[in-house]
């Protein structure tokens, strides 16, 4: 049968790795990009420089031959570094060792090799082309370039991997409701910058705990926990920081409404984040010139309209980006979706409501997780409690490996749905607080009969198929 010709808008990251995987099965494939090339206009992505990426992601990755190009531009990440007020900071590794860890990639860097890859495979991408109309009776849509000049297309079947603002999805939606409902956190986010170690001085890396080009520890991902609010840095490859604070949007202090300028916002890290403060030279240049991010999920009911457009990646299912697992869902949605259209090509109808069937329980469960990772980060990482159950489900998870295993190395690090690894959390949680009875000692738990409960309580765990 002939393969359909598809339609892609967006050429960002899950749309160019859908496009390449697409073309690679034989589809003749046209991408629609608003943005100019990222490869001769420079990358202008507006947001995070550097993301997570962890065993979902790179499994797509090596599906599309892409995923050891990617590590060698990537900065492995072993766990957190949490860095208390007092200026102490420990390491809270997210694996068993270093065959479970998550790597810090550049988004640039990341969408242009993955542009190159796709136009290896024969699509052909379209820059400067917004999306301004969509008949889906007729199968064509309306582009304008960056002078304003609009144009009509045929497109039959098209699938929307234009982000969280998708234009797609608003075509959609006004020709057929989808059932939007987006839930903002009421909490938002700034981006600094920790330079290169060369560009501070030399006693303050130091005390740090840096090395090389870097002034903090590369190889972690650092939070400084203040309880209701946090910042984070992630390493890039040349040797910076992108640092990340993360407050209420408005009301009481702190939020970004009592803290709108830079002199404000130097104050109040001289007070929460002391030992942050002095790595970031240009902070009020940082502070006054990067613009106050939101966090918001979106839930549709309906992610197509029958087998002539779909939505993918953040378009479909935008997520806070406080699990890691955002660019990483959606590149488990371009593996699934390829798959399913090479299996019926000449029935997208029953490929796209396939794919909602199998992907949508499981962005619901990672949303759900991404909120209470907020949490956990801003929050527990320091509690006594909380490591305390994190210290117990490390000790059955070594005694009885087939019947526990931490929710976050269930969702980082294995193939296991999203939605068997939040009910499979929550029962082991339960099953922790048990245990313990309230005490924040895991040394008070006898561990032969833990073991003896878990494996009463809870069934062995399935085929992880770890990566």
């Amino acid at each position: 049968m002939t393969q359909p010709s598809i339609t892609l808008i967006g050429g960002g990251l899950v749309g160019a790795l859908l496009a390449q995987q697409l073309a690679g099965r034989g589809f003749v494939v046209d991408v629609y990009e608003k943005r100019p090339d990222p490869r001769i206009a420079g990358f202008t992505g507006g947001r995070s420089i550097n993301l997570a990426l962890a065993e979902r992601g790179l499994q797509a990755l090596r599906q599309a031959g892409l995923a050891e190009d990617v590590l060698r531009r990537a900065v492995m990440m072993r766990g957190r570094m949490v860095h208390t007020r007092d200026g102490r900071s420990g390491l809270q590794r997210y694996g068993v060792d270093d065959s479970e860890v998550i790597w810090s990639v550049s988004r640039g860097a990341l969408n242009m090799l993955l542009l190159d890859a796709a136009e290896a495979a024969g699509v052909r991408f379209h820059f400067g082309q917004s999306l301004v109309h969509a008949d889906f009776d007729a199968g064509r849509i309306r582009l304008a370039d960056e002078a304003g000049v609009e144009r009509d297309v045929a497109a039959p079947v098209v699938i929307g991997a234009d982000g969280a603002g998708s234009a797609l999805r608003a075509a959609m939606n006004a020709h057929a409701p989808l059932g939007e409902r987006v839930e903002s956190l009421g909490h938002a986010y700034k981006e600094l910058e920790i330079p290169p170690a060369g560009t501070l001085p030399t006693a303050l890396v130091g005390d740090s705990g840096g090395h090389d080009q870097f002034a903090l520890e590369p190889h972690a991902l650092h939070i400084w926990p203040r309880g209701g609010y946090m910042c984070i840095a992630l390493p890039n490859t040349e040797g910076s920081f992108t640092v990340t604070l993360f407050l209420p949007a408005r009301g009481a202090h702190p939020s970004f409404a009592t803290i709108p300028q830079a002199q404000a916002a130097r104050d109040f890290f001289q007070d929460d984040f002391p030992d942050l403060l002095p790595l970031i030279p240009d902070f009020a240049a940082d502070y006054d010139g990067h613009p106050v991010g939101t966090l918001s999920t979106l839930y549709l009911q309906r992610w197509h309209l029958d087998g002539r457009a779909l939505l993918v990646g953040d378009a479909a299912h935008a997520i806070v980006p406080f699990h890691g697992q955002g660019m990483n869902c959606g590149f488990e949605d371009t593996v699934v979706l390829a798959s399913l259209l090479a299996e019926s090509p000449g029935d997208t109808a029953r490929a796209f409501a396939e794919f909602q069937r199998i992907r949508q329980p499981n962005a619901d469960a990672i949303a759900a997780m991404a909120l209470e990772n907020y949490v956990e980060m801003r929050d527990s990482v320091a509690d006594p409690h909380y490591l305390a159950k994190r210290e117990l489900g490390a000790l059955l998870a070594e005694r009885a490996p087939q019947h526990f295993m931490a929710r976050y190395r269930m969702v980082t690090f294995t193939h296991l749905p999203y939605v068997y690894a939040y009910e499979r959390g929550r029962a082991q949680d339960e099953l922790l607080q048990q245990l313990l009875r309230g005490s924040a000692q895991a040394s008070s738990v006898d561990l032969d009969a833990a073991v003896a409960t878990l494996r009463a309580t809870l069934p062995p765990l399935p085929d992880l198929r770890h990566g």
